[in-house]
């Protein structure tokens, strides 16, 4: 691959990577924040309130690292890949657009009513504010994923007599089948995320004995959420999703399950280890027919193998995609099992007693992040070697006059601001861990 080429492609994936750390605790502690909302504004109590303002801090800070990583991302699309704006900007512009402008501003602002502005608000004002973070933060979330779904299956568009990219139907680009069932599965992702990130800071609070009944209340409130994020992440969403992939992109499934030659009744592979080079996998563990169920709903259905495939169509990391979507799916098992296990203890009473399972909770917490990052590795991983799926390839959209030197020079300086960013951002939300909950009134 040029070096150049490389370059910008990781620049890119190392962007949205550290960016996505934050817009995915955000996306899941958007709805809790409404939850501990809707909880204070039925009962009364104030603990929910404290609990809210608690965990709002935590929002603010991954919201405003959220902001300040994304922008540059959006603005590498001119810098780094001006043969795809230029041939796709008619298009993509139109969601990128509108979350800026419709969704980023009505986070943004409700945000900042919800943060100072409760005693002006009311407390029907202020649960009306939280609803809104949660609805900007969702919609936001779908103008980006609805960008990247089209990248994945072009929809709504006709090729003009230069090779530009013309939108025929915004209707069509907005409402694209992989961007609501891709959408769902980003988002439940998050909720994911924050479901362990609340469960776990509250293990954490039981098992010191710290910050009174605010433990039990994270834990109950993450575990909840957290059983049925986890289940719906799996199914329907997971399955519709890798229906669409079997459907549009079968090469792509091919190379995540490290199926080589067709087969009917086609095995699903919990294990191995994919050779490329011999296309097969080393030391498998089949479960056969599953595949094959997963994909057509027929036990007997014939799935291609990636040798049915020219190689020049092949994902060009077989490897990487290949963990990365076991990693993605092994961990979301383990988030079922953790989760329904706490939540039969928590129905039983026994949960707050339990402490091997809180320590489960508390240590469990960066593993969302891991299974989210490996989703979407799998995604943009599975799409190439194609920037937009069948239309454009990957190394048609980079730019043409940007050196590997350039690439690099700006690649150092993203690495070392953002390890700042990244430090400053773990220092400020483990103060307000530290702090804890229950010691501040209504914000003015």
């Amino acid at each position: 691959m040029d070096s150049a080429l490389a370059l910008h492609r990781f620049h890119f994936a190392f962007t949205i990577t550290f960016h996505y750390l934050f817009v995915q605790l955000t996306l899941g502690l958007g709805f809790l924040l409404f939850v501990l909302k809707t909880l204070a504004l039925r009962t009364g109590d104030e603990h929910y309130n404290d609990a809210a303002r608690f965990w709002a801090k935590i929002f603010a800070v991954n919201f405003a690292l959220g902001v300040v990583t994304g922008i540059p991302m959006e603005f590498q699309f001119g810098t780094n890949w001006s043969q795809f704006s230029r041939a796709a900007g008619g298009v993509i512009g139109h969601t990128l657009g509108m979350e800026g402008l419709y969704s980023f501003f009505l986070e943004s602002s409700f945000l900042g009513l919800f943060l100072y502005g409760e005693k002006i608000l009311g407390r029907t004002g202020h649960w009306f504010s939280a609803m809104a973070v949660w609805i900007g933060s969702w919609m936001s979330a779908y103008l980006i994923v609805a960008t990247d779904a089209w990248m994945q299956h072009p929809v709504g568009y006709a090729l003009g007599s230069k090779g530009e990219i013309i939108l025929t139907s915004w209707t069509t680009l907005l409402f694209n089948e992989w961007a609501f069932w891709q959408f769902w599965h980003a988002i439940l992702g998050g909720l994911v995320t924050g479901s362990f990130a609340m469960a776990g800071i509250g293990a954490m609070y039981v098992l010191l004995k710290k910050h009174g009944d605010y433990g039990p209340t994270f834990v109950k409130v993450g575990v909840t959420a957290g059983v049925i994020a986890a289940l719906l992440v799996a199914f329907p969403t997971g399955d519709q999703q890798g229906k669409l992939v079997g459907r549009h992109q079968p090469v792509t499934l091919a190379a995540m399950e490290g199926h080589f030659e067709t087969a009917a009744g086609a095995p699903i592979a919990i294990l191995g280890q994919p050779d490329v080079d011999k296309q097969r996998l080393d030391n498998p563990f089949l479960i056969p027919g599953v595949l094959s169920f997963i994909t057509h709903t027929r036990w007997e259905a014939e799935v291609k193998g990636l040798s049915d495939f020219p190689r020049e169509q092949w994902p060009d990391s077989i490897p990487l995609l290949y963990y990365s979507f076991h990693i993605m799916v092994g961990l979301g098992t383990i988030f079922i099992a953790i989760m329904a296990l706490s939540f039969l203890q928590l129905w039983r009473g026994r949960l707050y007693a339990s402490k091997p399972l809180l320590w489960i909770l508390m240590l469990a917490m960066p593993l969302p992040y891991v299974a989210n990052t490996a989703g979407w590795m799998t995604a943009e991983l599975g799409r190439q070697p194609w920037l937009i799926y069948g239309l454009m390839r990957t190394s048609a959209g980079v730019s043409p006059h940007v050196s590997s030197g350039s690439a690099m020079f700006t690649l150092l300086g993203f690495l070392g601001l953002y390890t700042l960013l990244l430090m400053l951002g773990l220092f400020m939300i483990w103060r307000e861990i530290e702090h804890g909950p229950g010691h501040e009134g209504p914000a003015h």
